[in-house]
């Protein structure tokens, strides 16, 4: 321990000592700072997901109103609707949720909260994000090709994803199938820092249980990840030799299994959710224990659930494959095991209403964020018991319960809990307090629309509505003018919610000019990252702090302030 200590104050003294200064492109381009990274994965992941949400825009637009020209885009082609549906999905979870909960709050916060000066491996962290964003130029590239961009929806089933003749877009399929490659690279080479980071390279004095639950659970989602991800990357090169050199992997006329891809990819698929999801819940922890003013209830039991989470994650996958010809003896064990899932998450939430109760509570921006991740969450997982259980999962597969679902646990998770990230942590990012009027205007807009946009989703879905129908009028049972007023409704709601969008981004962008200064600590938390000036210095830290208890002291008996930050001496 003395060894690594010394270690880490030489790694720190170099960082302050042998950097001069930099230009523009050194610092901002080619940076090596952890924190500078963070920003680029942020901006970069705000700026795809205007790239999704105008897409989700444009094809709902051709939902309510079919045929007709969408403002801002034109008409909307059945090849277009397929592309549009299909990379609205990718983006949003591989390029938005991903980059934001994981990468950009991953590289901010592991360092700063553990104590030191930067990830163990810069250069790593830095290619790391250069080859994430040539996968976001990779995937818009797709758009530009001929036949327009991959239309065989985001989880890419063969052989619709595999033989061009199906999903008409020869180039377009491929193309995004390397952009999803390149981007899995980028985030194998992120979980090697954050894991290698947090366990290897805390300040003195940080035991595991003094580590704080949002680092937790970025290391566990990149541990997730790292293991899931193997199978899948074997299935993509073998779909992409099916695209491109005329083998028959997934081929069912070449003694192919299509099937073999489905559980290739949710083997995967599965414990991404909780790849995502994790980061967010420990976003939420952080918030409502300083805006409670409360210890954070069963730290421990958070942590082991968490763990278990993890394992359990890998034994769900066949629930999206009911009504793909599975034995229904293992259709039986996977309804048990999805339901069983759902405890651990449940206890979750749980947990952290039971640190709410009896607190001192403070409904600022990012509270509001933290107690509607809570509750929209939970709308998700009991609308998911219904699609875990074989029986009720056969008709309701593929209809509109399940996107709505889908939405009720993605939205909350890359949506909700990304703006309590932000919201709570922008004073230390940026050194300025948003504005709090704009902010809880911004958060009744946004969480408002979003019910009225996904509740009448599931009413469609159990009137069997069924998904990625592009104009349904060439199924008159499905047009009924009850079933049309309903989709216009979740459009118009959709558009109430892009537009309070407007309110964030001049929120966020006007407040780094004009917000009040934050000064170090405006949260009175208890951290490592609120002891260092905001936005941090290049190193952090001016000296390594020591660690003398857990993150989460809020409102102890016999001190004068409800807060005891880690680094203060007994």
């Amino acid at each position: 321990m003395a060894e690594s200590v010394e270690t880490q104050a030489a790694h720190h003294e170099d960082a302050h000592g042998h950097h001069g200064e930099m230009s523009f492109v050194s610092k901002y381009v080619f940076s090596t700072d952890h924190k500078v990274i963070a920003m680029q994965y942020l901006f970069t992941g705000m700026a795809m997901a205007l790239i999704g949400g105008f897409m989700a825009y444009a094809f709902r637009m051709q939902l309510a109103f079919p045929g007709e020209a969408v403002p801002g885009y034109g008409i909307v082609s059945a090849a277009n609707y397929n592309a549009l549906v299909t990379n609205h999905g990718t983006i949003m979870i591989f390029w938005v949720a991903m980059p934001v909960l994981i990468a950009a709050f991953g590289n901010f916060l592991i360092p700063l909260m553990c104590g030191c000066d930067d990830m163990v491996f810069p250069k790593i962290n830095r290619l790391s994000y250069q080859i994430f964003l040539l996968s976001a130029v990779v995937l818009i590239s797709s758009f530009f090709v001929e036949g327009g961009g991959f239309g065989g929806a985001w989880t890419a089933y063969p052989p619709l994803s595999a033989k061009a003749e199906y999903s008409l877009t020869k180039l377009g399929s491929s193309i995004w199938l390397v952009a999803v490659a390149l981007e899995f690279i980028a985030f194998l080479l992120g979980g090697i820092n954050f894991v290698t980071t947090a366990m290897n390279s805390r300040a003195p004095g940080m035991k595991l249980y003094d580590i704080p639950i949002v680092v937790w659970m970025i290391v566990v989602a990149s541990i997730l990840f790292m293991v899931s991800v193997g199978p899948l990357i074997a299935g993509a090169f073998m779909l992409l030799f099916d695209q491109t050199l005329g083998t028959q992997f997934y081929d069912p006329d070449g003694a192919g299994d299509p099937l073999l891809w489905q559980h290739l990819f949710w083997f995967f698929g599965h414990p991404e959710v909780y790849v995502v999801l994790l980061p967010a819940l420990g976003i939420v922890a952080e918030v409502i224990t300083t805006f409670s003013r409360k210890k954070l209830f069963a730290y421990r039991t958070v942590l082991y659930t968490t763990f278990g989470t993890g394992v359990l994650s890998f034994t769900v996958w066949a629930h999206h494959q009911f009504v793909a010809g599975i034995d229904p003896r293992m259709a039986n064990i996977f309804t048990l095991t999805t339901l069983l899932i759902s405890v651990p998450i449940a206890e979750l939430c749980f947990v952290y209403i039971a640190t709410l109760f009896g607190g001192s509570i403070r409904l600022t921006t990012p509270m509001l964020w933290a107690l509607a991740f809570i509750a929209e969450f939970l709308i998700g997982g009991v609308t998911g018991i219904f699609l875990g259980a074989s029986g009720s999962d056969i008709y309701l597969h593929d209809t509109y319960f399940v996107l709505a679902h889908f939405h009720y646990t993605f939205y909350p998770i890359a949506i909700i809990g990304t703006f309590a990230g932000i919201t709570y942590w922008y004073p230390k990012m940026f050194g300025r307090m948003l504005n709090e009027t704009l902010g809880k205007i911004h958060f009744w807009g946004s969480v408002i629309s979003f019910n009225v946009i996904f509740i009448p989703l599931f009413v469609l879905g159990i009137a069997g509505q069924h998904r990625r129908i592009f104009d349904y009028r060439n199924f008159p049972e499905l047009a009924l003018p009850q079933y049309q007023d309903l989709r216009i409704l979740a459009t118009f709601a959709l558009l109430v919610m892009l537009a309070f969008q407007v309110v964030f981004l001049y929120n966020f962008f006007m407040s780094l000019f004009k917000g009040e200064k934050a000064g170090n600590n405006p949260w009175k938390a208890n951290t490592l990252e609120w002891t260092v000036p905001s936005p941090p210095p290049h190193g952090n830290f001016a000296e390594m702090p020591t660690v003398y208890r857990g993150p989460y002291e809020y409102s102890t008996p016999g001190r004068d302030e409800d807060y005891w930050p880690q680094n203060v001496p007994n």
